[in-house]
């Protein structure tokens, strides 16, 4: 692996193809022969020692897996031209921003391995924003406006230009500091940038870049009463701090004119843009604001919950860091807009877990069916069998052996009086009768044969000895939050809400759960994977949640 790629993966990760690699005067990443994502974007004046990038979250939310992708591909190519990464956090805005936020973006970021050169704020700025903007204000670039929202967003869109536009620079300056101030007065106005009112480009119609806002920050406290628009900030931030290239989504495309006319207008270092498209998946919400609604309203268990898209919800869910950024990764820096279907990441996912996941037993609860085998050893004992018969280095477990035994309702369904069958880890038994009540079965009696050859069965049955040590358990499952492909900027989320997103099936498992810790990833075979949420204790059974593995079409994890 070169040193363009080595993000803190480990070597049993899938290997982008591509590799960019930094050279003395290289003018971009070489590369794409072979297929796979294609790095060679040929970023503008890259100088290898001399490129640096920036992830500019804002501490309102959690990261959310788009979010990581930005940071990896800032990281990327940070690395890959042997430049420098500046995690910034984009704190202007104290109605929305915690300190609990921006922690946990900090502590996922280090998740995922991407640890900037350093770490700053925009609140570091605010002072030099602040002059920058009164230099807007003097070169009659900007000006004081106190339309009412609704109205300037209708003149904006019409490309109106509000009745304030041609306020003398002094006035401007009077408004401007009656805002610092938060007077009555200061607080209905906001500052504009004076760029033009008739362009198509409706990002440049005079938009705001000042505003008041009362809230105490939750770095500076009290001292500001005014504070700059992230379109403000970002460009000015960016060229002060040294960015030479600002990647980011192309949903910000629009404003890439108004960000150039910033820094020109300024007279500051030019910054190059790069548009990648934005991950995103069929069914799911990307938007903080969104998802901060389904934390209101107690519809989620949290920003961790296995139902959200953050970082810490595909976790929770089962998701790894490994398959997350070999995922990520394996997009690369694409242009092209694509919705997802999850089956994809989790495809990626299994390629990871399959290999390390200790194989156990569960059995449904509901109609468990009850085998008395003849035959069957008098007394139950137990046996260590590996955990995994292809990767003897995961361990070994306990296999409690019985004459009586359960299998699932749906096996029992299928056998028939006098059929062979297979249990798994144990051998052949013949079904000799099989009790029913209608159509369920209440019970069989069968003769083990342990001399049966297993090649000739038809049925591979998973089983559980019947005893004390089958341990209570929960496994849960889940469909998405919104019934919608994809929800428009414009939609309200509560008319798209599933009402049903959570499905929990009591079962039984081995004893070998009972030693299991929060986080542990397993396989009940011939059930699929599952994550650990909830450890077992004493009177309370133990919650797996299912892991998709991609087989199938997944609602959000939820097969159909």
């Amino acid at each position: 692996m070169s040193d363009a790629l080595d993000l803190g993966t480990k070597p049993t990760e899938a290997k982008v193809n591509n590799a960019p690699k930094g050279g003395k005067g290289s003018k971009g990443a070489k590369g794409n022969k072979g297929g796979g994502a294609n790095y060679n974007i040929n970023l503008v004046n890259a100088k290898d020692g001399e490129v640096v990038t920036r992830f500019p979250p804002e501490p309102s939310g959690y990261l959310h897996i788009g979010h990581a992708k930005a940071a990896l591909l800032n990281q990327y190519f940070a690395q890959a031209y042997h430049g420098k990464l500046i995690i910034r956090f984009d704190d202007t805005n104290p109605s929305k921003e915690k300190m609990e936020f921006q922690d946990a973006i900090l502590e996922d970021l280090e998740l995922l391995g991407i640890k900037g050169d350093v770490v700053t704020y925009s609140s570091d700025y605010f002072q030099q924003m602040y002059d920058y903007c009164i230099q807007l204000i003097k070169d009659g670039k900007a000006y004081a406006d106190d339309t009412p929202v609704e109205q300037m967003r209708y003149e904006r869109t019409e490309g109106i230009a509000s009745h304030r536009r041609e306020r003398t620079v002094e006035e401007n300056l009077t408004v401007f500091q009656a805002m610092t101030d938060a007077t009555e007065e200061g607080l209905k106005n906001c500052i504009r940038a004076k760029i033009s009112m008739t362009t198509p480009n409706k990002a440049l119609r005079d938009p705001v870049i000042y505003r008041c806002n009362l809230t105490p920050h939750h770095r500076t406290g009290n001292k500001w009463k005014v504070y700059p628009t992230y379109d403000f900030c970002c460009p000015i931030v960016d060229s002060v701090e040294g960015v030479t290239h600002a990647l980011r989504t192309i949903e910000y495309r629009d404003r890439n004119a108004q960000y150039e006319w910033m820094l020109k207008a300024l007279g500051l270092r030019k910054v190059y843009i790069w548009d990648f498209s934005r991950i995103s998946f069929v069914k799911t919400l990307l938007s903080k604001r969104k998802l901060q609604w389904f934390v209101d309203q107690k519809l989620v268990t949290g920003w961790d919950d296995p139902r959200f898209p953050t970082v810490r919800g595909v976790r929770r869910r089962g998701m790894t860091i490994e398959g997350l950024r070999t995922f990520i990764l394996g997009q690369g820096p694409s242009k092209n807009i694509l919705n997802f279907d999850w089956s994809l990441i989790w495809a990626t996912n299994k390629k990871v877990i399959d290999p390390v996941a200790p194989r156990h037993v569960a059995v449904i609860k509901q109609n468990v069916v009850k085998i008395n085998i003849e035959g069957g050893p008098a007394e139950s004992y137990t046996e260590e069998k590996p955990k995994h018969k292809k990767n003897p280095d995961v361990g070994i477990k306990k296999i409690v052996y019985s004459s009586e035994i359960y299998i699932d309702q749906d096996d029992a369904q299928t056998f028939k009086e006098d059929e062979e069958v297979t249990l798994m880890d144990w051998g052949n038994a013949i079904m000799k009768t099989i009790h029913k009540d209608g159509d369920t079965v209440t019970g069989i009696d069968a003769v083990l044969n342990l001399e049966g050859d297993f090649r000739k069965t038809e049925k591979k049955v998973t089983w559980l000895a019947a005893t004390d040590e089958a341990t209570p358990a929960v496994l849960v499952d889940f469909d998405y939050l919104i019934t919608k492909e994809k929800l428009a900027e414009t939609d309200d989320v509560a008319d798209f809400v599933n009402p049903h997103t959570e499905f929990k099936t009591p079962a039984l498992a081995d004893l070998n759960v009972r030693e299991m810790k929060e986080g542990d990833i397993i396989q009940f075979e011939r059930k699929g994977y599952y994550r650990l949420d909830t450890p077992y204790s004493e009177g309370s059974p133990a919650v797996f949640f299912t892991i998709p593995d991609g087989k199938v079409v997944q609602k959000y994890g939820a097969k159909k």
